[in-house]
Parts: C-alpha cells; sequence; structure tokens
C-alpha cells in the first residue's frame, strides 16, 4: 500500500480514548480526515506492548504501547494527544502527559510519524485552542478547525447523556446489582475489564458502572465525598461510586497494576464507605481467569447472603 492511499491519522484504542474517543473521531470527520482504529484489545497487543514499553509501566500503558505498535505502518501519522490538565485544581495524571514523547522515543527507528495537541491550561493551552491548532497543523483553517471542535466537544457530551440515561434504565431492572469502578480504558477494554462485566452479567447480576456520569457531575460529587482527591480521573471514579452507591448491593474496584492513583482512591473508598461489600482486583500480565473469575464468584455469594438468597 503506498503511503498516498494511508489513512492520515492512526488512533491507538486505549487510555484516553475511552474517555475522548467520540470527540478526536468526530473532530478529524468533521475535518474530512481520514482515520483508523487500531484493533480492540486482546492479549496479543498486550504482550507485543508489554514487550516493547518500560518495564515499570503500568498495565494499561503496556496495552496502549501494543495498540500503538499494531498503527506502525498503517497511517501516516498516529494522534497521541498530551492531556496535562484544565487548570490548577484539574490535574491529569503525568503518564497522559508523557505519552507522546514516550511512543516517539519507543519507535524512533520505525520512520512512523506521530501528532499530538497540548492540553494545558495552565500554561495557556486550553482545549479548544490546542484543537484549533491541530486542525491547522493539519492543513486546515482556524475557524474552520474552531468548529470542528465545538461540534465535536457536542457530541462526546452527547454520548456521556446518553451513557448515563442507560444506565438510569439499568438501575430500574430487578435483582442484585453491582456496581464496578474503574477507567474507562479498562472497563471498556475486550481483554482487561470486559471479561468482569460479563461474568456478572452471566452469574445473573445487573452491572452498573461508575464512570456512566457526565464528568462535571461526577466531579462535584466528589467534592462533595473528598474534597482533596487530586486527579481529575480519580476524582470522576470516586464521585461515581459516591452517586450509584445507594443503588448497589455490592461494589467491585478495578485496577491496572501498578497504578498509582488507583491504590490511594481504591484506599479511600474502602476506608469511608461502610455497609457495603467491596472487592478490589488489580489486573496484571498473567494469562489467564481462573483467579478473577473464582473471586467475582465468592463476592457475589457474599452478596447473596447479604441479601437472605440461598447460596
Amino acid at each position: 500500500m503506498s503511503e498516498n492511499s494511508l489513512p492520515a491519522i492512526g488512533i491507538p484504542r486505549a487510555l484516553l480514548y475511552y474517555r475522548y474517543g467520540a470527540l478526536w473521531e468526530h473532530f478529524f470527520r468533521a475535518l474530512g480526515v481520514s482515520t483508523v482504529l487500531s484493533p480492540p484489545g486482546s492479549r496479543g497487543l498486550l504482550e507485543a506492548g508489554a514487550a516493547l514499553a518500560p518495564d515499570e509501566g503500568c498495565l494499561s500503558l503496556k496495552m496502549f504501547i501494543g495498540h500503538v505498535d499494531a498503527l506502525i505502518g498503517r497511517c501516516e501519522r498516529i494522534f497521541i494527544p498530551r492531556y496535562s490538565n484544565y487548570g490548577y485544581t484539574e490535574l491529569f495524571c503525568t503518564r497522559y502527559e508523557a505519552l507522546y514523547d514516550q511512543a516517539r522515543n519507543i519507535f524512533r527507528s520505525s520512520g512512523q510519524r506521530f501528532i499530538t495537541c497540548n492540553i494545558d491550561v495552565q500554561n495557556g493551552s486550553p482545549e479548544g485552542a490546542a484543537y484549533e491548532r491541530l486542525g491547522v497543523e493539519l492543513g486546515h483553517g482556524a475557524r474552520e478547525s474552531r468548529r470542528a471542535w465545538r461540534e465535536a466537544s457536542r457530541a462526546l457530551e452527547q454520548r456521556q447523556k446518553a451513557e448515563e440515561r442507560a444506565q438510569k434504565e439499568r438501575v430500574k431492572q430487578p435483582g442484585m446489582k453491582v456496581l464496578v469502578a474503574g477507567h474507562s480504558y479498562i472497563l471498556s477494554d475486550p481483554y482487561m475489564g470486559k471479561p468482569v462485566l460479563d461474568q456478572l452479567e452471566k452469574a445473573g447480576a445487573v452491572s452498573l458502572r461508575a464512570d456512566a456520569l457526565e464528568p462535571e457531575t461526577a466531579r462535584k460529587a466528589c467534592a462533595r465525598f473528598s474534597p482533596t482527591c487530586r486527579w481529575i480521573v480519580s476524582e470522576e471514579i470516586v464521585g461515581g461510586v459516591s452517586l450509584w452507591k445507594e443503588k448497589v448491593d455490592g461494589i467491585i474496584l478495578v485496577s491496572a497494576f501498578p497504578c498509582g492513583p488507583d491504590s490511594m482512591t481504591n484506599e479511600l473508598l474502602i476506608r469511608r464507605i461502610k455497609g457495603i461489600p467491596i472487592l478490589t482486583l488489580v489486573l496484571d500480565t498473567q494469562s489467564g481467569t481462573a483467579g478473577v473469575e473464582t473471586r467475582l464468584e465468592s463476592f457475589l455469594d457474599i452478596i447473596r447472603f447479604q441479601r437472605g438468597e440461598g447460596v
């Protein structure tokens, strides 16, 4: 395939894709820029990423590098935005700020080109301006790029509202309800988090997700629950748990080893929430899901016992 026939932009289907993917895809589509996604998460992608990523990187970073590896040679440029902050009190984990440079370094010998935009309000680069500059870099006018970003932002907001409405309908379903809390890129990944949700459904439980809320709503709830929670995505997880916890019979905290922010927020939630069974699942690179399945079965038995059901 010649370079001219390749899609212009490749998007790794990992990490912040599960938070902003609707915005990115709509933005590029509004500008008439062709895109290609990496394949869905899999054991093969994780193994490829683990072989390339730094040993101390978390499981999610290794999966991300596997997604980037899958896009090498399949597009003109790979899009990896830098997300630093939305202001002094709304910070992202530093991994998101370093992703672009880390990926370029890992694949420096591949000949692959990359492209980014910098969301850093503290240093004068708000989100709208960052995407406007990205559009200009891709050869489009500033006005056209601003319009594309506004349309993309509305598309993302509509998707978030739709997810929240869908969950409110799921809450009305009869039976045992279990809230699963974790980063969207874990819970939505076919290899990492989705098997947990699938097993809950298979066992007859109604699975709910702490991230099925509009971000602003979740952050306000976190401020009431714990005003000193540091990272913006962690705030949203904590806020989601605090808002949904009264409607469920149990909570599962799903983390990727060794996530630093999760080690803090999980401890916070375990200490602050009383009267509801809580299970912590830490996913790592080991193969197989038998251990996870056994722990989920035991956890559901505990919930059934508390509900007065036969075990």
